[in-house]
This record gives C-alpha cells, sequence and structure tokens, in this order.
C-alpha cells in the first residue's frame, strides 16, 4: 500500500532528482530543465505550482537554501540543495513508485462504468474517434523514438511505455468495435432494446438490477 506523502505532488519527486547531482538550482532553473528535458509531457509542471512544491520540500526539510544570487536588477533567486533526508525520501518514494501498483482513476474508465447511457451507435462513432486519435499518437511517438537516433535507451523508457499503454488500449478498443459490430459483446441486444425503448430497461436487467 502507498505511504502518505509529506510532499506528495509528484513534482516534488521530480525535483528532488533533479538535486541528486549535488548542484544547488532555483526554481527557474529547475523549470527550465523540467521542460528542456520533455518532463512536462510526464507530469503537470506550472511555474505557480513549482515555487509552492519547492517551498514544502524545503520546510519538511527535503531541501535547503544556500547563498541566494542577485543577477543585476533581477530579483534575488535562492538556489537550494538537497539534504539526506531528502535523498532517502526520493529513493523511498521512487522505489514505492515502480514496484507497487496503485490504483488509479482514468477518466476513461469512468465513461465506460456508465457507457450503456449511450447508444451503441453513438459509442462506435466516439470509439472510431478515439481510436484515431491514439492512432496519430502511437505515430508520434514511433516518431520521437527513431529521430531519437543513438540516445541511451535508458533515457527512452518513458516514451516507450507511453507508446505499449496507447497500442494496446488501441487493440482493446479495436476489439470492442468489433464485437459490438457482430453482436458478440455480451448484453448488447438488451443495450440496443434499452435504447430502442427510450430508456425503458430491458426485463433481463430490470431483474438484475432489482436483485440483492
Amino acid at each position: 500500500m502507498a505511504q502518505r506523502r509529506k510532499v506528495g505532488n509528484i513534482l516534488g519527486l521530480a525535483l528532488l532528482s533533479l538535486l541528486v547531482p549535488g548542484d544547488a538550482l532555483h526554481p527557474y532553473e529547475m523549470a527550465r530543465i523540467l521542460r528542456h528535458t520533455g518532463k512536462e509531457q510526464d507530469m503537470n509542471i506550472k511555474v505557480g505550482s513549482l515555487y509552492t512544491v519547492v517551498q514544502n520540500l524545503e520546510k519538511h526539510g527535503f531541501i535547503e537554501a544556500v547563498t541566494a544570487e542577485r543577477d543585476g536588477r533581477r530579483p534575488e533567486r535562492t538556489p537550494y540543495k538537497i539534504t539526506p533526508a531528502g535523498r532517502a525520501e526520493l529513493t523511498d518514494w521512487l522505489g514505492e513508485l515502480v514496484a507497487v501498483p496503485q490504483h488509479e482513476y482514468p477518466r476513461f474508465r469512468a465513461a465506460l462504468s456508465i457507457l450503456g447511457v449511450l447508444s451503441p451507435d453513438d459509442v462506435v462513432r466516439l470509439l472510431e474517434r478515439r481510436l484515431d486519435a491514439l492512432d496519430a499518437e502511437s505515430a508520434a511517438q514511433r516518431r520521437e523514438l527513431d529521430d531519437a537516433g543513438d540516445l541511451p535507451r535508458v533515457f527512452l523508457i518513458e516514451v516507450e511505455y507511453t507508446l505499449a499503454m496507447r497500442e494496446a488500449e488501441a487493440a482493446w478498443v479495436r476489439g470492442l468495435l468489433a464485437a459490438i459490430a457482430d453482436d458478440s459483446l455480451s448484453g448488447v441486444r438488451e443495450w440496443r432494446e434499452f435504447h430502442d425503448a427510450g430508456g425503458r430497461p430491458p426485463p433481463e436487467w430490470k431483474e438484475m438490477l432489482d436483485s440483492e
């Protein structure tokens, strides 16, 4: 089971990782590096949130401020470095995320759970649109991998994972579309009857819903 973190925003994990080499960085530099390395595709990076996360990391002793800098007329910038407690938190948190599956609530799964309120024909049209989007995203991910050239694979595993998830979802959507089309999806007949009857559940469904 995942434990409750003093700083629970996943952005905090990324910020701690930036400080592992030992260089002190100020928040502006942290945001620049995250964007330069494409981390905005992996997590929500907002400058306002980043400063709040930095403050929380410092509050709980995971990072500490070093001598502030002033660049000409620019406002003072405070660099931070990671503390031993921050290194321990980073190792423990990252290890948990890698080793322990966590139950999440994807928006698509939520939609699937109440999909019956739409007609099968409408669902087919919508799933076909989703499939086009998934295929386009997969193609973009494959181009990104192709364009990486000789970049070591260790720097591309998150792209590989995203591509694998997109392709797996696309395969599942294709299977669902085929099952709806050939009426092999269990319950699809009753689903159609439900909409043909103006939203009144067929007897089979009513009996199932009324049973304890």
